[in-house]
């Protein structure tokens, strides 16, 4: 049955989303230009291609904290592999980054469906391996713009049809990431292994390995930002995208991705995701501190995770209801 269209979870935060730009439009019009908010969307491609990578691992009722030591450690790498061998053409760099980014969700996914760690100690602690390992490899050293070369910084700053290489991508994964979740077994058993795991089982659907699957998505797209990351802002470095797994998680969070696994939708991750980021561009053009920021990011979490709890005990009210009637 389809839900009405004003209780539709996605259409409440893309109306949320309207208002806010429009809230900011009448301090600084100039933040509705095309132009603008074609760099605004630009800017907040990393992120939507980190949260749709993070959907389905908390769609499977687990989480990965180290995206973002992921991201940091596959650019390092990426970085150092250009500044020894300028000439390596950018797709090889590019399936090194998504391979090893990869190799690195796996790992998460191995020690969660084999070991049966629960994910958020594995991810803890990955993630302090992957900053260490950094650290060792790079000598606490920066990779400067210098030291890049121009074919290295200049794929996703290109221009195609009006929009940098980073945005096309970003808009890539958000379509690949609807087949995936629409049309294909393995997303549907996302869902049902967050759903109900025990359920799943009896469908013959493997938890352990679709749990380990989205791993190695979220990690090949951690890979692959590493990458555009480090390209794009020119610069490699330990503390790079430090913090940014929290922001990752508040934009499924935000985006009706449930925590309690088995609810969620590639268009809530991608609102989710946008939102964020119009609130962390649109902060300083008002003049208003970006320190704020963490407070509106904390806040609309909260908003987030309480609106999911009223409407699951909706819908648990409505399940006893039929079951009197029933009896």
């Amino acid at each position: 049955m389809i839900r009405p269209l004003m209780k539709s979870r996605e259409t409440i935060l893309a109306a949320a989303i309207l208002v806010l730009v429009l809230a900011i439009a009448t301090r600084f019009p100039g933040f509705v230009a095309p132009s603008n908010l074609a760099n605004v969307f630009n800017d907040t491609s990393p992120l939507i291609i980190l949260a749709l990578g993070q959907m389905v691992v908390i769609l499977t009722r687990c989480i990965d904290l180290s995206v973002a030591a992921n991201l940091a450690l596959t650019g390092m790498v990426v970085a150092m592999l250009n500044m020894a061998m300028p000439g390596l053409p950018v797709p090889v760099i590019l399936a090194l980054a998504i391979s090893l980014g990869a190799l690195m969700g796996l790992v998460n996914g191995l020690l969660v469906w084999k070991l049966d760690i629960p994910p958020i100690v594995v991810t803890l602690g990955t993630m302090t391996i992957y900053r260490g390992i950094i650290f060792v490899i790079s000598g606490g050293e920066w990779i400067n713009a210098h030291e890049m070369s121009d074919a290295f910084k200049a794929f996703p700053r290109e221009v195609v049809l009006g929009l940098p290489v980073l945005s096309w991508i970003a808009i890539a994964v958000v379509i690949g990431f609807i087949v995936l979740v629409g049309r294909t077994p393995l997303g549907r058993a996302f869902f049902a292994v967050g759903g109900n795991p025990h359920a799943a089982v009896y469908t013959g659907i493997n938890v352990g390995l679709t749990q380990c699957s989205a791993y190695v998505i979220s990690g090949a797209l951690a890979g692959l930002t590493g990458y555009l990351w480090v390209a794009r802002y020119a610069v490699a470095y330990v503390d790079i995208a430090g913090g940014f797994e929290l922001e990752v998680v508040a934009a499924c969070v935000i985006g009706g991705i449930s925590i309690a696994g088995g609810i969620g939708s590639v268009g809530g991750a991608l609102l989710g995701a946008l939102f964020l980021g119009i609130v962390k561009n649109a902060l300083p053009v008002i003049n208003i501190s970006p320190f704020w920021q963490l407070a509106i990011s904390g806040s609309a979490i909260i908003i987030a995770v309480a609106f999911n709890a009223t409407s699951s005990r909706a819908k648990g009210r409505v399940i006893l209801k039929k079951a009197e009637h029933a009896v």
